[in-house]
């Protein structure tokens, strides 16, 4: 195939249609797999794109901001914190692929072929709804999974509150694929039906009429996020419904959503809302009786209990009334500036390092994702208020300072050094600064 040269504005158009699934096999089809783009990196100016224009329709619409600091700055954290992996290795799900092709496959099917470009595309998106399902019917995968539906709200950010650990799982459904289908395919789809998912997390969309019928839209994956009753286990596909009307798992939009948790935890520390379901199915293993119980604590579905159904008793589930205001604690505005001026100017680095994690040293970019890790913690805890969060934001701040000073991070803009030795000064020669805007 020709090699095209795109003008920035192509590859913009480009990365917007990629979002969608409006591409071609022609244009999106690859011989070698180090020829195929990172679209989801590619993606992340769209991603704030269309954040602000929700936003903004969001704001015509009801008068009021539809998405919150804490509750954005913590969904966008989980994404952050989900493709810090990458910096690194190939993900699991590529690398596991590539290696049952390189040495067990069956056939080649053409890289080329428009026929094996839509087959992968059924393909992915299968695999996808039972590993979706099986995510919401397992203990052990819903651990991971439930950092994504632990938000009460619903909008752009939601679809980036991602998590770290699923991703140690969701290779294994797609290695079938690898007896025949070539990696180039597989790497292109996968990003693909994340992509297109992205905009499905959104209130300001409605209904789209008899594009129902066959694609997943936003009306269908609010159900998805609901804790209503009629909500809980339904609608699992990624780009297509068909998958869930053929397997009985489908629910149309009834009453109001309300989104979140069965249970919500009530906190914007991004460490625990990534991991804080582990420690929970530990203590369940540890007190259940016999290895039947046990086992059943790890395999069984998250409500399940003993002499209760695989999935559990859902008459049991909290009740859910249309009244429910998501958990929203006061916090001074000056701290709501400076946590999102901090997050900003954070997004900065991390795009930076994620442009060139190809030519860091993996030393660089080791210190550098301890600083983004870092960072996103001192903010979770800065939003939660915690006492100790100003101790930790100073020792950012001064890390910050020596990273710009040994130059492994070139500042955004030239303010942003001076937000950080002032406030590094402020905190520690008058023991005030964050520590005021916390108490």
């Amino acid at each position: 195939m020709a090699t095209v040269v795109e003008t920035p504005a192509s590859t913009l158009n480009h990365v917007v249609r990629t979002m969608f699934y409006l591409v071609t096999p022609n244009e999106t089809s690859f011989q070698h797999i180090d020829e195929v783009p990172d679209y989801v990196d590619k993606a992340t100016p769209v991603f704030l794109g269309m954040l602000i224009l929700e936003l903004v329709l969001g704001w015509a619409k009801t008068g009021s901001l539809i998405i919150r600091i804490n509750d954005g700055v913590t969904s966008v954290s989980a994404g952050f914190l989900s493709r810090i992996p990458l910096l690194f290795v190939r993900s699991l799900e590529l690398s596991s692929y590539i290696y049952i092709w390189n040495n067990y496959r069956l056939l080649e099917l053409p890289w080329d072929s428009p026929w094996t470009w839509w087959l992968v595309f059924l393909g992915v998106d299968l695999a996808y709804y039972w590993l979706h399902r099986f995510s919401h019917e397992l203990n052990v995968l819903w651990a991971a999974h439930q950092a994504h539906h632990s938000s009460e709200d619903y909008n752009l950010s939601t679809a980036l509150r991602q998590s770290l650990t699923q991703q140690l799982a969701s290779w294994v459904l797609h290695l079938p694929m690898a007896l025949a289908v070539p990696p180039t395919v597989f790497a292109v789809h996968i990003q693909f039906n994340l992509l297109y998912q992205f905009w499905i997390h959104t209130e300001v969309i409605r209904h789209l009429g008899p594009l129902e019928w066959v694609m997943n839209t936003p009306s269908h994956h609010r159900v998805h996020h609901g804790r209503n009753p009629y909500c809980i286990d339904k609608n699992y596909g990624g780009t297509l419904i068909i998958w869930d009307r053929i397997f009985g798992t489908f629910a149309p939009e009834g009453d109001k959503v309300v989104y979140g948790l069965t249970k919500p935890i009530n906190s914007f520390d991004i460490i625990y809302v990534q991991f804080h379901y582990y420690p929970y199915i530990w203590r369940r293993f540890w007190r259940a009786t016999g290895i039947k119980h046990k086992l059943s604590v790890i395999f069984k579905g998250p409500s399940w209990r003993p002499n209760k159904p695989r999935l559990g008793d859902r008459t049991q589930l909290p009740k859910v009334t249309g009244k429910e205001v998501p958990y929203n604690p006061t916090w001074p505005l000056v701290l709501q500036a400076y946590v999102l001026l901090q997050f900003l100017l954070l997004l900065a680095v991390y795009t930076d390092v994620m442009a060139m994690k190809l030519i860091l040293s993996q030393q660089t970019l080791l210190l550098l994702a301890g600083y983004i890790i870092l960072t996103l913690t001192s903010l979770g805890l800065l939003i939660e208020q915690r006492p100790k969060a100003a101790v930790l934001e100073m020792f950012r701040c001064a890390l910050f300072l020596a990273l710009c000073r040994f130059g492994f991070v070139k500042p955004a803009v030239p303010s942003m050094v001076i937000e950080e030795v002032h406030t590094l000064r402020i905190s520690c020669s008058h023991g005030r600064g964050i520590w005021l805007m916390i108490t």
